[in-house]
């Protein structure tokens, strides 16, 4: 939301604080302002001008000589190759020595032969966004108002003077994304009072029954709908205050009807929309469903096809709005329009929502809906628009509103104890405190002894029970005087549990490999929940979820790290390796809190070692990443207690897949991912790893114990074993290790073969043992026992033959 600091003057007195001191105070209150901003800041020398005369440049085919009148005794020449520069005009001037966008300087000098002795300038040339300029000024200068002065102060005029500021809503926040909402928060912060705007009333002596009437059929999705008209009406552009207010807003100036309407969305928060009621192609309104394949085509350009999710205004027949979101061309105002029909409404903010998600439409009007608007305001909005538009564009506002009205607004009262205010905050308030403070905020209450009965105002539709109450006297107390204490007693020292001693080390050794560290959403879709899931469940759904991509609990880390994976990949980021420790969530059936368990994933894509001077490029692959894992597991003392399988897990390449073993339990898996997720994702070659990490760190390890170097030799043998193609070295080399008891220190595979040598279906594993004790030196015939038992297990279970 970007609040213009001299539009909030005229709700509530700051004139004893500056925009920045404002800032500061808002952001301690709980609502973080991003930025601050002058739209003059860097610019300067920039006045009115009166184009006198307009001839073209002799030397060219478009730039064009202007006498101009800067308000000094003499006008001055100067060079303007814009398109719209006629005689006449009021204009900006950049004089010479003034510095523009960019940090430009303007200069004399001679264009094609003749003097220029400074700019007439456009908007965009000072600094404004081209999507926000008027359209008919979008390609030339921009013309001012007859009224403005020659030699005046250009930016002042245009309220380029103003700071604004930038607030960082989050979606409780709501209330404040109107400028009344701001006023009332700005308030409560200095203690003052908010000045509401005066409405005109002025209407004809017909009645707007007369004209149209209104019928709602889905009642649940419009509680509320006003209309009111506004007869022989003369569209042109809106006072140059009116536009500049909402240029600074960023909202673009269209004609005094559309910013009227726009103005007050921003004034009051509730969305308007006008219409041509001589377009409409009848007297009456009905609010309904669209109806499955119905189609109309928006304001801007685009056919939209409806379904039955979708809440629509329409003339009894067909759509003429898509409601909340956007209006019909076939209704809309133009140049020739002489009668309004005003739409207020109050619309269900889940049908609103919808309709934006499917179009891909989202809208100053659908943002609002969505979050929630002040019910109460809908018709002073629309009085108060009525008024504008009649001051602005001549109109004659029909006496009377034609609406349809089922919305019951329940009271909301919140009771607070001043007991339980101060043992939740951890302070010591008095009663005058708490007192201070709602008066400040304006919420009407009753008190009895040490408890306030708080009558929570509509425009307030975040606050419902006493946390929030507890809140707002927490953040108007300031978060600053709230007391920072230690629990008194012994062992307040902090210390890191083994449990999270153990979860940096695998931040260091994860980090130590590469990888950088990413946090990510706990909240997923439902298309996404259960992908790559180690535990599968029934998904755990919010009540109210912000939106659907956000909708459900995640039981897999992955998903979002393949987002981000494509997100990097999307930038031309080729060589990316993250990883994320968070929790998953469990379910334990319908109204029960779910288990939490802390989970390690990771995702790398790319290249792994990348060393363009010595030639060296090695792509990641299953075995780095496996590597990487090896030296976590060694790490943590786990290294023996781990092995691997070959899995086929949804959503993982079944060929380059294991299944991760921990004490023979199922610990993760690593690998490379489907092709089909690889579309999914739109990425390729991505190989990653989860694993449980509570289990993980959980796991008891035998304390770190140093041997000596062994003072006796080894004795190694090779073996090659012909067995199915089917059985896995892990599993030979589980065997290996259990029939080679204490004199067996290590086997390693080290050759695979499957080819014309062997038999068909069966393949070559190849091992190096090595036999060792500490305190003596082996004989043969020792090992060759030990060996012998080692071959004759292979064999009984797997029927493994040396290959001869």
């Amino acid at each position: 939301m970007l609040v213009s600091y001299k539009w909030l003057e005229s709700y509530v007195d700051v004139s004893e604080i500056t925009a920045e001191d404002l800032a500061e105070k808002i952001t301690r209150s709980g609502i973080e302002v991003e930025s601050v901003e002058q739209k003059s800041a860097g610019l300067k020398n920039i006045v009115v001008g009166h184009v006198l005369s307009c001839v073209d440049h002799p030397n060219s085919d478009h730039l064009h000589i202007c006498q101009v009148d800067i308000g000094e005794e003499e006008p001055t020449q100067i060079i303007c190759g814009a398109p719209n520069v006629a005689a006449g005009q009021k204009v900006i001037v950049a004089l010479p020595g003034a510095r523009i966008a960019g940090n430009v300087k303007i200069k004399r000098g001679k264009i094609r032969g003749e003097v220029s002795n400074g700019m007439i300038c456009s908007l965009q040339e000072l600094g404004i966004e081209g999507k926000v300029v008027p359209k008919e000024y979008a390609d030339g200068i921009y013309v001012l108002p007859e009224s403005a002065i020659p030699g005046s102060d250009a930016l002042k005029l245009l309220n380029m003077d103003d700071f604004i500021l930038e607030l960082g809503l989050t979606p409780n926040r709501a209330d404040c994304m109107s400028m009344i909402g701001v006023a009332y928060e700005t308030a409560a912060i200095l203690g003052k009072k908010v000045k509401l705007p005066k409405i005109k009333a002025v209407t004809s002596n017909e009645k707007v029954s007369d004209y149209i009437s209104v019928r709602v059929d889905a009642k649940s999705d419009a509680p509320l709908y006003t209309a009111k008209v506004i007869k022989n009406v003369k569209i042109g552009p809106s006072p140059l205050w009116l536009q500049t207010r909402l240029i600074n807003a960023g909202i673009r100036p269209h004609n005094n009807v559309v910013d009227v309407t726009n103005f007050i969305l921003l004034e009051y928060g509730q969305p308007l929309h006008a219409f041509d009621y001589d377009r409409l192609g009848s007297n009456e309104i009905v609010v309904r469903r669209a109806k499955a394949g119905e189609k109309m085509i928006t304001l801007d350009d685009a056919e939209r096809m409806l379904s039955e999710d979708h809440l629509v205004i329409t003339n009894g027949e067909v759509p003429v709005a898509l409601a909340g979101v956007m209006g019909g061309a076939n209704s809309e105002v133009g140049n020739d329009t002489t009668t309004i029909l005003l739409e207020s409404a109050y619309f269900d903010s889940k049908v609103i929502r919808k309709a934006s998600k499917d179009h891909g439409l989202r809208s100053e009007a659908s943002s609002r809906y969505e979050k929630g608007i002040d019910p109460t305001r809908v018709r002073e909005a629309s009085e108060r628009a009525c008024a504008l538009i009649a001051e602005f564009a001549g109109g004659e506002v029909l006496e009377g509103t034609v609406e349809v009205d089922t919305l019951e607004l329940k009271p909301v009262v919140v009771e607070v104890e001043l007991s339980k205010v101060n043992q939740f905050l951890g302070t010591d308030l008095t009663v005058e405190t708490i007192e201070e403070i709602l008066n400040r905020l304006q919420f009407v209450y009753k008190k009895d002894g040490e408890t306030f009965a708080v009558d929570i105002p509509s425009r307030r539709w975040d606050i419902s029970i006493k946390e929030d109450m507890y809140e707002e006297i927490a953040r108007l107390y300031g978060y600053d005087h709230i007391p920072m204490t230690l629990p008194e007693g012994i062992g307040t020292a902090g210390s890191l549990t083994p449990y999270q001693k153990k979860r940096r080390v695998v931040h260091e050794v994860l980090e130590g490999a590469g990888l950088n560290q990413a946090v990510t959403y706990s909240l997923t879709s439902e298309e996404k929940y259960g992908q790559f899931a180690l535990e599968r469940t029934e998904p755990i759904k919010l009540a109210m979820p912000m939106s659907e991509e956000h909708a459900v609990l995640r039981l897999s880390l992955l998903p979002h790290l393949l987002d981000a994976i494509s997100y990097n990949k999307a930038r031309k980021n080729e060589n990316v390796a993250l990883f994320e420790t968070g929790a998953i969530f469990v379910s334990n059936g319908a109204n029960v809190q779910p288990k939490e368990h802390e989970y390690l994933a990771g995702a790398m894509v790319g290249l792994y070692v990348n060393h363009p001077w010595q030639g060296e490029k090695v792509p990641v692959d299953f075995y780095v990443v496996k590597g990487i894992l090896e030296a976590l597991f060694v790490k943590l003392q786990v290294d023996e207690m781990i092995r691997y399988e070959k899995a086929e897990i949804d959503g993982m390449h079944p060929g380059q897949t294991a299944k991760i073993l921990l004490n023979n339990a199922v610990l993760g898996f690593v690998g490379k991912i489907h092709p089909s997720m690889e579309k999914q994702y739109d990425v390729k070659n991505v190989f990653v790893f989860e694993l449980n990490l509570e289990k993980l760190l959980n796991t008891d390890v035998v304390p770190l114990a140093y041997e000596s170097i062994p003072r006796f030799p080894g004795i190694t043998r090779d073996i090659a074993l012909i067995v199915d193609r089917k059985t896995t070295a892990g599993e030979l080399e589980q065997i290996i290790n259990e029939a080679g008891g204490k004199l067996l220190k290590e086997a390693k595979v080290f050759d695979l073969y499957e080819g014309e040598k062997v038999d068909a279906g069966k393949k070559s594993v190849a091992f190096t043992l090595t036999y060792l004790d500490p305190e003596r030196t082996l004989t043969d015939d020792e090992v060759t026992k030990v060996h012998e038992k080692v071959l004759v297990s292979l064999n009984e279970k797997f029927g493994a033959e040396l290959r001869k």
